[in-house]
């Protein structure tokens, strides 16, 4: 109990909102008048109530800076269970890239400004300045927590803290929903048109292709959204008038799977972009 409290209150006395986990790194459950969010919840929730339970109750919502709050009988025997501390990144305007094994680290080092890191049990915590949404599994092995959610606290970490990429960001971007069935495979039809090619000569559809490639190739921010936006760009040029063959969808797939897209995001960026121009 004294040594989660002391951590609490050194973070607490640091604008940091941090509460008590219990075993299996979960928050404690909600009391009887908070029991199933009878009371509403609190104003900070995403259905935002008027409840002021004074305990622990609502997870990350319960995340405080007040000592008072921290240092109360009523808190006391959860800190006396409490397996660890847990803060909630948002409000302390920060965004924590959660990185669950090898690849994610890889990935990240690859993609990433270098900020602070801390070492976790599987993999590493990425901590950055600003705030965002958090959303679970935006690329395998990666969650984002800030808003409406915690962390366990496992340490200060090392490195400086810099400001959150646009490229964190982007990873909650989601392309239009899929509306025609994506083939299994990542051979998709390009789009049967009956229009002569304007382009005339082979070498223009070449030069086109190598230039998506470059694109997708040398980007190091926002991937999902560039690939879409490339294959948008080549659907544009050429999906009509028939021109595309499974050897240039090939490389525009190998491309983006070389930046560590999946398949099966490749088939669904595509048939959206072939959705988005009527193809």
């Amino acid at each position: 109990m004294t040594n989660h409290l002391e951590t609490a209150l050194s973070l607490a006395s640091g604008g940091i909102p941090v509460l008590p986990l219990r075993a299996g790194k979960l928050p404690f459950g909600n009391c009887l008048a908070c029991a199933g969010n009878a009371c509403g919840g609190r104003p900070t929730m995403k259905n935002a109530g008027a409840c002021s339970c004074p305990g622990v109750c609502h997870g990350w919502a319960a995340a405080t800076t007040d000592i008072a709050t921290l240092t109360s009988p009523l808190w006391a025997g959860f800190w006396l269970q409490a397996q660890a501390v847990a803060y909630h990144p948002a409000g302390a305007r920060l965004t924590v890239l959660d990185l669950d094994d090898r690849n994610a680290i890889t990935w990240a080092h690859r993609i990433l400004p270098a900020t602070r890191i801390v070492p976790t049990t599987r993999g590493e915590h990425w901590i950055y300045l600003g705030a965002m949404q958090s959303v679970n599994a935006v690329r395998p092995g990666v969650d984002i927590k800030s808003s409406m959610a915690y962390a366990r606290w496992l340490g200060p970490g090392t490195g400086t803290m810099t400001d959150l990429p646009e490229a964190v960001r982007a990873l909650t971007v989601r392309e239009p929903a899929t509306v025609r069935p994506a083939p299994h495979s990542i051979t998709v039809p390009a789009g049967v048109g009956e229009q002569r090619c304007p382009h005339r000569t082979p070498a223009y559809l070449d030069r086109g292709i190598a230039m998506a490639e470059q694109r997708i190739t040398e980007t190091r921010s926002a991937i999902h959204a560039t690939v879409y936006r490339t294959f948008l760009a080549v659907l544009s040029a050429h999906g009509r008038c028939g021109c595309l063959t499974d050897a240039h969808i090939g490389r525009l797939f190998a491309a983006a799977q070389a930046k560590g897209e999946s398949p099966r995001h490749c088939t669904d960026a595509w048939t959206n972009a072939l959705t988005r121009l009527g193809l």
